[in-house]
């Protein structure tokens, strides 16, 4: 071989390891923006079968607790789920709170806590902070301890949790979990809520975002308060939350469906929005379910799910909240 044929030789082969090494760098570096990948995947496995809902328990107070577990479909393509936490109503259940709310259709993982047997007729699960909750219950300290479960076993963001709930779980959210959590919990949903006084001033460590959702015609839950039983009106409540919220004005209500008005307060500090869905007629129900979810009126103008989850979803906690 003479000397131009070694000449081309090595042009040739230099040119192929370049060419090799200029790919190789091109895919690494185009790697990580694709979603979906092992650098956004969820690499722990998963504790059930992604798509499905089960039952599991945990230790909390020297008691045994149980939750209901929902992950979505495709659990296994993120690792930074939002969690919405969906708190039953006096005597209904994890499961039965799930059929007729369809947060489970939500893109997050969702739980349903379980409450304790509570006082009065029946044995029905109740929590902290109404009248008929089973006395020594810390449902607050069960709410640390399952976040702390699901944050150190799931592929969760721990700066988007939300709560909601129904009746006496949305009072539970409102009047304990958000003024004692703040930290944690990142926006309510408060649905129907039973707003017993609980004894303590709600002072949360940071102003919390709120949408409430309330029927005119509940009759379990008056819409304008029952004096005897230390309900207050919703609106004054709501009013209140926008001034600790430390919210400008209150916008003109907007008539958004024929039977829904809408209230929400500007310039609350740190963007932590207030709003307020009333139902006109609305009785002790959620909006929007197909199935039995308290009596009265269920509007089907709107769904619950679908509007507390535009409004929840922008929320997060500060970044060094926690942990």
């Amino acid at each position: 071989m003479n000397s131009l044929q070694r000449m081309a030789t090595a042009a040739v082969g230099l040119a192929l390891c370049l060419a090799a090494t200029g790919a190789t760098t091109a895919t690494a570096t185009a790697a990580p923006a694709a979603r979906g990948t092992s650098k956004t995947a969820c690499r722990p496995p998963a504790p059930q079968q992604p798509g499905t809902s089960a039952s599991h328990t945990i230790s909390s107070g020297g008691r045994e607790r149980a939750y209901r577990l929902h992950l979505p479909a495709d659990y296994a393509k993120k690792r930074d789920w939002p969690v919405v936490l969906a708190y039953h109503g006096r005597g209904n259940t994890g499961a039965g709170t799930e059929e007729f709310s369809k947060l489970s259709t939500l893109p997050a993982v969702v739980v349903y806590p379980e409450g304790v047997i509570g006082t009065g007729d029946g044995d029905r699960q109740a929590w902290q902070g109404a009248p008929y909750a089973a006395a020594g219950v810390d449902d607050v300290r069960f709410t640390e301890d399952l976040l702390d479960r699901l944050e150190s076993t799931l592929c969760v963001d721990e700066r988007r949790v939300y709560a909601t709930g129904k009746s006496n779980g949305a009072g539970f959210i409102s009047t304990l979990l958000a003024c004692r959590l703040a930290d944690r919990i990142a926006a309510i949903a408060p649905v129907a809520a039973a707003l017993y006084p609980t004894g303590e001033p709600c002072e949360p460590s940071r102003p919390v975002p709120v949408i409430e959702f309330h029927g005119t015609g509940d009759v379990t839950i008056p819409y304008a308060g029952d004096a005897d039983r230390g309900l207050p009106a919703i609106q004054d409540w709501v009013a209140e939350w926008a001034a600790r919220n430390g919210c400008a004005s209150r916008a003109r209500d907007r008539v958004t469906e024929p039977d829904i008005t809408v209230s929400h307060w500007r310039g609350c500090d740190r963007g932590a929005e207030v709003r307020h869905v009333a139902v006109t007629d609305g009785g002790h129900t959620w909006p929007g379910a197909d199935s039995y979810s308290g009596g009265g009126y269920t509007t089907q103008t709107i769904e619950a799910h679908e509007v507390l989850w535009r409004f929840l979803r922008p929320f997060r906690t500060p970044a060094s909240s926690h942990h």
